[in-house]
């Protein structure tokens, strides 16, 4: 940029034409309007609540038959999207009988903003949700197998960490409690419940329709019940 400089008084004072004045106050105009949309447009993706509709899985939901050890390996690869696998008891055909499987996973720290990559924290709230608090969550998968198919069901439970008093925080620890006195029970009956730091904020659904419909993708949907014969029905075979 070419400035005009003019030499004012005998203290020799730099002074800038109008004209650069004008461009500045421009830019810095240019500038604010481009922050304030910036802003603006964050605010929107990170808080307002996504208006498209989802379709809703049913929980559980049938998927189509296929061999155990086939369908067993599909529906690991599907929950490995997600978390990492800590237990599985397998659908096995043992004398002709299919028995029902379990598979349980690790408790994974919920995905913040800056964790595009990690899949467990579902929608915008979730992910701003992890990145101000430290959340995890934890999935079982029930199998139950049915007469064309199998029957699956997912829960996926959130907690929330406890801490006795808020991290990098400038007060003292003798400004927070750290007693059990409100929570005191005189003559328990039976073993009481141990905190271990996390407390239960419920079912994560979201996240269960997200499994859902990643298992939807890879089996298809199986009906409730199988088709009914003519005897069923109360119907005349063909040729009567």
């Amino acid at each position: 940029m070419i400035e005009s400089i003019a030499r004012c008084g005998e203290h020799g004072v730099l002074m800038r034409s109008p004209e650069v004045h004008l461009k500045s106050f421009v830019c810095v105009a240019v500038g604010a309007v481009l922050t304030t949309l910036v802003v603006g447009c964050a605010e929107h993706v990170l808080w307002t609540a996504s208006p498209e509709l989802a379709v809703y899985e049913p929980n559980p939901i049938m998927v189509p038959y296929q061999p155990p050890e086939t369908f067993w390996e599909n529906l690991v690869e599907v929950v490995q999207r997600y978390f990492d696998i800590d237990h599985e008891e397998p659908v096995r055909n043992i004398g002709g009988i299919l028995t029902e499987g379990r598979l349980e996973t690790r408790p994974k720290i919920g995905a913040t903003i800056f964790e595009p990559w990690h899949r467990d924290s579902v929608g915008r709230y979730s992910r701003v949700e992890a990145t101000v608090q430290s959340i995890r969550r934890t999935a079982t998968l029930k199998v139950v197998p049915a007469e064309n198919g199998y029957q699956v069901s997912v829960q996926v439970f959130k907690e929330l960490e406890d801490v006795s008093r808020p991290l990098g925080a400038t007060s003292s620890a003798a400004a927070f409690r750290d007693d059990s006195s409100l929570t005191r029970v005189v003559g328990p009956v039976g073993a009481q419940q141990v905190n271990e730091g996390w407390i239960p904020k419920g079912r994560d659904t979201e996240l269960e329709q997200a499994i859902l419909r990643d298992l939807v993708a890879r089996f298809g949907r199986a009906s409730s019940c199988r088709p009914q014969t003519a005897d069923e029905l109360g119907l005349e075979p063909p040729g009567y």
